[in-house]
């Protein structure tokens, strides 16, 4: 390395210019270059990793796309609306589609109605309430193998009567 600015092996200079301006591409915003490099800085200097003081440019390079990658990933759960567009079109759904809606969920409710007992029990609990097949078995005192089977019988059920529902 030369004698420029460095900082655990890493030439600031560069981290500055060239790899900022590479992160600044694909970010499109210069403040949030900025701080995805600084991101980057902070998660280097508390690395413990060998490859870190081997290779510290590359390394870098690494975490930077690592952060990159993570904020894609953690933007694209969320859904951007065009404003105007949401504003042209009825929110509420007109009433011929709440009729319509209503008898379907009439229907649903008469097939989980039909169900056995302990089918249906057994079809709430899991679908509903979120319990576990394991936890399910141990609340009613059936096996696991039972209860897998009451949630299929359901399930069958449903799937017989989507084709007349939808």
């Amino acid at each position: 390395m030369d004698n420029r600015l460095t900082w655990s092996g890493i030439n600031l200079s560069w981290a500055y210019t060239d790899l900022l301006s590479s992160i600044h591409i694909k970010t499109t915003c210069i403040h949030h270059a900025r701080d995805v490099l600084h991101d980057a800085l902070i998660r280097f200097a508390i690395s413990k990793n060998p490859q870190r003081d081997e290779c510290p440019h590359a390394y870098l390079r690494g975490i930077v796309s690592h952060i990159l990658v993570d904020e894609y990933r953690y933007q694209s759960r969320f859904v951007v609306y065009d404003i105007e567009q949401v504003a042209q079109h009825d929110l509420a759904p007109s009433p011929e589609h709440l009729a319509e809606i209503k008898e379907r969920l009439f229907q649903l409710q008469r097939i989980i109605d039909n169900l056995p007992s302990k089918c249906r029990q057994v079809f709430w609990m899991f679908h509903v309430d979120g319990f576990s097949h394991k936890e399910i078995a141990s609340k009613l005192d059936v096996s696991v193998n039972m209860v897998e089977r009451h949630i299929i019988r359901a399930m069958l059920d449903l799937r017989k009567a989507r084709e007349h529902i939808l």
